[in-house]
């Protein structure tokens, strides 16, 4: 299957060699900062291998589809694409503990209702799989509480906490609404068991704000998990714990996954200010990025973002 096609070089996903053609781009520049932590200098020492093995997959519809640089229409690798992520997240869910093994499909894969309507980010692992992976569902503003995922959280069943989290996740919408805002749920996060020291787990989590932000701005929420801290991690990344006129939303045990969550609210416009270079620099990258499209009607969208105007 191609993931595209440049200067007469046919890409497939079972290839590792489309570096070849992102590499033309220039890599990327490191901010002078004093101090930085291990992994932020990791990721601009190896920034030009990690974006060559990331790809996009956008959904049938989407909100103000930014002008993306290598887009293909083609629905067979788009389906591809997400049932590798999907069977990575079998994987690691069963490996962790999170779902039983017959929660799986027949072959390997834990599917999610949002898969369909979702952005996905991947990472590649060069042998025809993901190695990483995360989906972003994008609404438009109007929606409430009742239509997001948070609707079916321990917590709206939880008595003393259901009304405060009902109001707090409105308040987050109405915020999203009166600055002209999406509001997007971000779900479905993997990373393979050999790609856990490495930085594909950063760039994704980083990755949800830079969408985020050429979609237009979102706010948003997520659920982390407390195992391999990757609540914690997500907040030092920007995330913030949901709360409500002075009460912070507990974390939870939800009997699904077999394990402690936390709610996090997220705002594209607010990254860690130790990662917003970062944050800025995926967005350039993402222009560049394979994006393969379920529907053969993508458009464009409403959004033509150049790297000027992103330096802006």
């Amino acid at each position: 299957m191609e993931l595209f096609s440049d200067a007469g070089r046919v890409i497939t996903a079972n290839s590792v060699g489309y570096g070849t053609v992102l590499g033309l781009r220039e890599p990327m520049r490191q901010p002078d900062h004093n101090r930085q932590s291990e992994q932020t200098k990791l990721l601009y020492r190896r920034g030009a291998a990690v974006e060559d093995r990331l790809v996009i997959v956008a959904p049938r519809k989407g909100v103000g589809r930014p002008t993306f640089g290598h887009v293909t229409e083609d629905p067979g690798l788009s389906r591809f694409l997400v049932e590798a992520a999907q069977r990575l997240r079998g994987e690691v869910y069963v490996s962790d503990g999170a779902v039983p093994r017959h929660h799986l499909t027949s072959d390997g894969r834990y599917c999610t209702p949002e898969d369909e309507q979702s952005w996905h980010l991947m990472f590649l692992d060069g042998r025809g799989g993901v190695s990483a992976c995360v989906w972003f569902l994008h609404h438009q503003n109007d929606i409430a509480f009742g239509d997001l995922r948070v609707r079916s959280s321990p917590l709206a069943r939880a008595e003393e906490w259901r009304h405060t989290l009902w109001a707090a996740v409105e308040s987050e919408l109405a915020d999203a609404k009166a600055h002209s805002l999406g509001f997007a749920e971000i779900g479905g996060w993997a990373v393979s068991q050999k790609s856990r020291r490495t930085v594909e787990g950063l760039v994704l989590a980083l990755g949800a704000f830079s969408l985020g932000q050429l979609l237009g701005g979102a706010m948003g929420m997520t659920t982390a998990t407390v195992r391999h801290a990757s609540c914690s991690i997500l907040r030092r990344l920007g995330g913030s714990l949901l709360e409500f006129g002075g009460q912070v939303i507990p974390p939870y045990f939800d009997a699904t996954y077999g394990c402690m969550m936390e709610l996090l609210r997220f705002d594209s416009r607010s990254p860690s200010p130790k990662y917003a270079a970062l944050v800025d620099r995926l967005c350039e990258t993402f222009l560049h990025l394979p994006v393969i499209v379920r529907s053969p009607t993508f458009e464009p969208g409403l959004l033509n973002v150049s790297g000027a105007e992103l330096a802006a």
